[in-house]
């Protein structure tokens, strides 16, 4: 029987959780390839605005370097109101996300772009509502200790000990740790990536 034709899958993205959330249902990438785009928020950009051009944009500059491929990019922006939380790289910046997430409900935002080989584009923007629970500051100090906070968006990693901190959570958990699993698998196969 001859073997089945798989279509190349471009992850354009270097996060291990989305690699780790693809795999979960199945997908194993042929080849991952970080777009290494500026990510910088845009003046009076928002929330949404910020997420899908981000998402885009790492689309199209992996999409240049494997043009015969599925691409398939993704972007979280964590939100509290107008407001874009960032990636935290020291223990200070994310003390504050947590201390401006205690108590308050915010919205995880998820764009997600998938190209086909032939040119063809679907995308999707993916919102969560967590809500926090009030933090004391014993907590926030003990979350920071864990080290669980370096690199994430707003701060926190639904994922690991932050768990602890959410009282409700409306939408999809995946977008939340990374990668809406199941729009990303709907606009893979819609535009013909086979999913087992």
């Amino acid at each position: 029987m001859p073997a089945v034709f798989r279509p190349r899958l471009v992850l354009a993205s270097a996060s291990p959780r989305r690699q780790e959330l693809l795999r979960q249902i199945g997908i194993e990438p042929a080849v991952v390839d970080p777009a290494e785009i500026d990510e910088s928020v845009l003046k009076d950009e928002l929330p949404p605005a910020h997420a899908k051009r981000l998402a885009l944009a790492k689309a199209l500059a992996v999409r240049e370097r494997h043009p015969q491929s599925f691409i398939l990019a993704a972007d979280t922006v964590v939100a509290c109101g107008r407001r874009i939380l960032p990636k935290a790289e020291d223990r200070e910046t994310a003390r504050r996300c947590l201390v401006l997430l205690s108590g308050r409900r915010h919205r995880v935002l998820g764009a997600i772009v998938v190209f086909a080989p032939d040119g063809r584009r679907a995308d999707r923007l993916v919102r969560t509502m967590v809500t926090f629970q009030r933090l004391p500051e014993r907590r926030i100090s003990a979350y920071l200790d864990s080290g669980e906070w370096m690199g994430k968006a707003g701060g926190y990693a639904i994922q690991g000990r932050a768990a602890v901190f959410i009282s409700a959570l409306s939408g999809s958990y995946s977008n939340v740790v990374g990668l809406p699993l199941h729009e990303s698998a709907m606009l893979l196969s819609g535009l013909g990536f086979p999913i087992d």
